[in-house]
């Protein structure tokens, strides 16, 4: 029994089976493990490659004087067309097209005087109120021109806070053979009324048809009208009107 007992201590039974069982697992999850977290990157890194557009560089313009801006673009257009440039040719004649030819002098044009550059000095030195003939003083600019009487046209609209008003209004007389012959219409009147009151233009809006006169009538007396004229910022103002002009028997 002693010497059973002591071949056992001596001997560690299932010891080294274990540790090499134990290596080999261990050597085999570190080695899983790390191609699971490669593919991993991988995958990740290719993703995002893939997704992800170049960035491009910046290029920085610098612009150190006004004529390194260029020539604006232009308005009717997006892109200036691109242009066909032949290479000149070796040994090509010289075309004759812009030489200059002598011509008399009465067909000669008249001379050109150029301003210098003191004389362009002393115009931009010019102050407004010089050019305007205004004194100093003060920080506005008073434009003084004769304003004369705007008259519209016919079909222009003028806005105003106020119509005019008759004032004097004569009814034409009937015409006499229209009379004898019974016949009656409307005439529709466009007139001028300035803005002294008094008609300066007139003509027939709408004619009453019937060839019996009304329309000459109406324009003869729509000139004997007065009007109270009408107001457009507190101002009398010229503007056209329309009215009707009746010839009834009743």
């Amino acid at each position: 029994m002693k010497s059973e007992t002591a071949l056992n201590f001596r001997v560690p039974y299932g010891a080294f089976e274990l540790k090499r069982s134990y290596q080999k697992h261990l050597g085999m999850g570190i080695l899983f493990s790390g191609l699971f977290f490669l593919l991993v990157m991988g995958g990740v890194t290719l993703y995002t490659f893939l997704t992800t557009r170049p960035v491009e560089a910046v290029k920085v313009i610098r612009i150190r004087s006004i004529a390194d801006l260029g020539a604006p673009p232009s308005i009717s257009q997006t892109q200036a067309p691109q242009l066909a440039v032949a290479q000149p040719k070796v040994g090509a004649v010289a075309p004759k097209v812009g030489i200059p030819k002598a011509v008399p002098d009465e067909q000669a044009p008249e001379e050109v005087t150029i301003a210098t550059q003191a004389e362009l000095g002393q115009i931009s030195d010019l102050k407004v109120t010089d050019i305007l003939g205004m004194g100093g003083g003060g920080d506005s600019i008073a434009i003084e021109i004769p304003e004369g009487e705007y008259l519209p046209a016919p079909d222009e609209f003028v806005p105003r806070e106020e119509e005019p008003v008759p004032i004097k209004f004569i009814q034409p007389t009937y015409p006499e053979l229209a009379r004898k012959a019974g016949i009656e219409g409307a005439v529709l009147v466009k007139a001028l009324v300035d803005k002294h009151g008094k008609v300066r233009d007139a003509l027939i809006a709408k004619a009453s048809g019937t060839n019996a006169g009304f329309e000459e009538l109406a324009l003869e007396y729509a000139y004997k009208n007065i009007y109270k004229p009408a107001i457009s910022n507190g101002q009398p103002i010229a503007v056209w009107v329309v009215y009707k002009v009746e010839f009834s028997l009743k």
